[in-house]
């Protein structure tokens, strides 16, 4: 795991922006220039701990800079024949395009951005994972190239802070992040998950992956045995490493279960993670990681933590994100994650991807039993579906996706009284849609897609990068290895359904992890994020946004105003915790 930049023009800013990337890659820093072009790497040695392995790594007129781990290179270097010189899975992506060019990008199994430099043909290729796992960012505008790992180190190249995208802002009010290729910066863009760019004299872009749809799997033990092979192969394939794997434990099914088939794979005493909290006890799980952590006999780290940690991280959290992110777990994870990097262990096995793939959310559950009612119904498109869906929360991305679905409407749309009129009109002009390759009769692959494309691809990876990596720890997600994606939507959703959230992947838990633990109520990964910062900073917070707004007149300040006292009483707390969070990256960003 590491970081990557690179420019197609020098500049005496290379260095500093290559040393803000030291976090991702502590072990080792490197640059090289070719003619007018530098590229530089920051690395985290995961495999191959020699030096053979640093990069820039450079073979047969190729420049290769690479963020990531390929899972399958042993095997690929036996299946494809390839002649590397070192043992690393970095070579095998040289070796591969000297083969295939562009195309073998589907035979890698892995989380990864890369960029590959042709010198001789002056040629830039960039790819990025199927799911969005590691971050690409780039900027192109009059002939001028940069990438990389960091909105920040462009910056740097850049020497001047781009202004405020408010496309990106409007995303990020529904969805708590932009979705790609917008970020919080005009012509800073994010490379789209599975989409490769190459730069010659015009830069192109090319979607290379989509998930299968086709429904092959129709009997539930079929399934089963299915999920549960490809889990395990999952898994092991996440274990080749020349470093210590741990393993993050929630309490939850997923982390429980990938905890526990870790242990049995290995049969060794597994180190294993969790958080939790002092006070507001109805926001922690430590006694249910307890509870897996004795089942497995794992050597369990159980941190606890107050308000004052919460705070002593927050603007380091927001530092970490590097533009605004509404994701408040993202300060525990920091505090965790920081707390692993300190005991020596370099990478660790998390549970995202589950919720998205099995249906873990309650929202799904809810709308799929109206689903089924509605289809009883003659007339189940008109009145019946506007109020079964006005039944679910209200302002959820949940609710919101599944009423644009239903409608067979585009999933973007406008974020209701929150922004002044003269934004409203200034920015829907603007506003993109989505396409999606999920076959459009068919509900439960909605709800999977789209959250698997925006919830968990965009606002969950992305917390989970840069927040393990500000703390130089790798994060690797074995429900997201894309065979066991293929394979869940290949299943017949009535199977998938079942009676409960998750019924075939609880079916399989129930042999690994006690009942307790799978038959408990869900819980997200939450804080007491609302509670403590009215405690801390009161009337601060609508302070800050107000300020912001009247520099900005990005939003109704009534609004605002409202939902200040609403989260003071617990309720509307994400909305509040949304916007502060933006306000404070807009003050100290512009102001």
């Amino acid at each position: 795991m590491c970081g990557i930049l690179g420019s197609n023009f020098l500049s005496n800013n290379f260095k500093a922006a290559l040393e803000n990337l030291n976090n991702r890659g502590p072990d080792y820093e490197a640059s090289i220039k070719v003619g007018n072009r530098e590229f530089g790497h920051t690395r985290l040695a995961i495999i191959d701990l020699d030096e053979e392995a640093n990069q820039p790594m450079v073979f047969d007129e190729i420049i290769l800079v690479f963020n990531g781990e390929i899972y399958n290179y042993q095997e690929l270097i036996k299946e494809e024949g390839l002649k590397c010189k070192t043992s690393s899975d970095s070579e095998v992506l040289i070796r591969l395009y000297q083969k295939y060019e562009e195309d073998f990008l589907n035979k890698i199994n892995g989380m990864f951005s890369f960029c590959l430099y042709d010198i001789k043909k002056e040629k830039y290729f960039c790819a990025r994972d199927r799911y969005g796992k590691k971050p690409f960012f780039y900027y192109f505008k009059d002939n001028k190239f940069i990438f990389s790992s960091s909105i920040n180190s462009i910056i740097k190249l850049l020497g001047s802070t781009p202004k405020l995208n408010k496309v990106a802002l409007s995303q990020y009010v529904q969805y708590f992040v932009p979705i790609a290729p917008n970020t919080f910066y005009q012509d800073i863009n994010s490379l789209e998950a599975a989409t490769y760019l190459t730069l010659e004299k015009e830069l192109k872009k090319k979607r290379y992956y989509k998930i299968n749809t086709y429904k092959a799997i129709k009997d539930e033990k079929e399934a089963l045995n299915s999920i549960e092979e490809t889990l395990i192969k999952s898994i092991e394939a996440r274990l080749v490493s020349d470093v210590e794997v741990g393993s993050l434990l929630s309490g939850g099914v997923d982390s429980s279960l990938v905890s526990a088939l870790y242990s049995k794979l290995t049969n060794k005493k597994i180190n294993t993670f969790s958080i939790g909290y002092n006070e507001y006890k109805n926001y922690c799980e430590l006694d249910y990681a307890d509870i897996t952590a004795k089942h497995i006999n794992s050597n369990h780290t159980r941190l606890e933590i107050g308000k004052n940690d919460f705070l002593n991280y927050f603007e380091d959290t927001l530092t970490a994100l590097e533009q605004p992110h509404a994701d408040s777990a993202a300060i525990p994870l920091n505090i965790l994650t920081k707390k692993i990097h300190q005991t020596g262990i370099k990478t660790v096995l998390s549970g995202e991807g589950s919720d998205e793939l099995f249906l873990g959310y309650d929202n799904y559950a809810k709308f799929l039993g109206y689903y089924d009612f509605a289809k009883s119904l003659e007339n189940k498109q008109s009145e019946f579906l506007d109020s079964i869906i006005g039944a679910l929360q209200n302002n959820t991305k949940e609710s919101e996706y599944l009423r644009r679905v239903v409608k067979k409407q585009n999933i973007y749309n406008s974020f209701g009284e929150i922004y002044s009129d003269i934004q409203k009109r200034k920015l829907f002009k603007k506003v993109p849609t989505f396409k999606t390759e999920t076959p459009k009769q068919d509900p439960v692959d909605w709800m999977s897609y789209i959250d698997l494309k925006i919830w968990l691809g965009e606002a969950l990876l992305s917390k989970v990068d840069r927040i393990s990596m500000r703390n130089s720890l790798e994060v690797r997600t074995p429900f997201l290895d894309y065979r066991l994606v293929n394979l869940a939507f290949s299943i017949d959703s009535q199977i998938k359904v079942g009676d409960t959230n998750k019924y075939l992947l609880k079916k399989i838990a129930l042999k690994y992890i006690p009942e307790t633990i799978v038959h408990r109520t869900k819980k997200g990964f939450n804080s007491p994020f609302n509670e403590w910062t009215h405690e801390e900073y009161k009337d601060e917070i609508l302070d800050t946004i107000l300020k912001v707004n009247e520099e900005t007149n990005l939003f109704n300040s009534e609004y605002l105003k409202q939902i200040y006292t609403l989260s003071s009483q617990r309720k509307f707390k994400q909305h509040l915790w949304t916007i502060f969070i933006f306000s404070k990256w807009f003050k100290k960003t512009y102001l």
